[in-house]
């Protein structure tokens, strides 16, 4: 046996081994708080949203997430989880936010609605409610993906007493305003600014019911994610519900529930996954068949499949 080959055949299996396990190792830090409102004190309870959030909470969980759940939060306990979770999440590679509950806006402003407000008058939500902008401050500073997910465009009946209150001087409308993320964050409403969404007779509601069903698929990118809530919602509400993610990404493709085995090149397009720079056959060491380099490409990325291309590297290069 050629020794020299045997040794760089040992070096090719050594680099493929540490490529593989990239993935495994580049997950990081993970956190999310979970709030889910039902039993409001002063408007008639909502149904589903202790279920959404429980449900929610179980399934990021399963994909890696370190979740604070709440249920039926207060004032004070919707501010001091929130102020603890943005500590925990300065830094961390992903930090989610879900929220289910009754959420408005008044003059320009988006709020979530504890269960123990009362919102007689406008100005009431600066110490009544949580604003969204404070709770996408909390999902801004880390590396990879700041996600707020809300569940919160139901039917409010806060509305019309603020409206019987106000005399003309606040602008509401139905669902919540329109809104423009920066950085890594994305914002997923459960229907489109200015509309209104379902709670459902289920369980869940027919938003949670589909990200439920599409955020622990394999392999799917978090953009196309909402694509597919976005859908499945579409269909059970017959178009009456539409989804909407606002916020800007970077071109690099991101995954909640791991990598696909086998990236597909139409996929990685469509995300704008960054391009990986690949070396010509010339380039490659000369023990190394350029036919198998093809081969090689593909496979890296997958576990599953490094086996059998090491074996055929092992072929091209022990070979006496």
């Amino acid at each position: 046996m050629n020794r020299r080959g045997l040794i760089l055949g040992l070096g090719v299996i050594a680099a493929l081994a540490g490529l593989a396990a990239l993935p495994a190792s580049a997950d990081g830090k993970r956190v999310a708080l979970v709030i889910g409102n039902s039993a409001y004190r002063n408007v008639p309870e909502l149904p589903n949203p202790a279920n959404d959030a429980g449900d929610i909470a179980a399934a990021l969980k399963r994909l890696g997430f370190a979740v604070t759940l709440i249920a039926n939060a207060s004032f004070d306990e919707m501010r001091r989880g929130l102020i603890a979770f943005g500590h925990d999440a300065a830094g961390a590679d992903m930090a989610a936010i879900y929220f289910a509950g009754h959420g408005m806006e008044i003059n320009g402003e988006n709020w979530l609605i504890p269960i123990d407000a009362d919102l007689k008058r406008d100005t009431d939500a600066e110490n009544e409610a949580i604003s969204l902008r404070s709770v996408m401050l909390q999902v801004s500073n880390t590396t990879s993906l700041g996600l707020v997910i809300l569940d919160a465009c139901r039917n409010n009946p806060f509305a019309a007493k603020i409206r019987r209150s106000l005399a003309l001087r606040a602008a509401t409308i139905g669902g919540l305003g329109r809104i423009e993320p920066v950085g890594n964050v994305l914002v997923a409403y459960a229907a489109r600014d200015g509309t209104t969404a379902l709670d459902g007779d289920g369980r869940n509601s027919p938003f949670t019911t589909a990200l439920l069903r599409n955020i622990e698929t394999p392999g799917l990118e978090v953009t196309f994610m909402f694509r597919s809530v976005r859908d499945d919602v579409m269909e059970a509400t017959k178009n009456e519900q539409q989804p909407f993610v606002y916020g800007s990404l970077s071109r690099e493709a991101i995954y909640l529930a791991g990598q696909p085995s086998t990236p597909d090149p139409a996929i990685a397009k469509q995300a704008n996954a960054a391009p990986v720079p690949v070396a010509s056959p010339s380039a490659l060491p000369s023990a190394i068949d350029p036919a198998l380099v093809g081969t090689w490409e593909i496979a890296v990325p997958s576990a599953t499949s490094t086996a059998s291309t090491i074996a055929a590297m092992m072929v091209a290069t022990i070979a006496p």
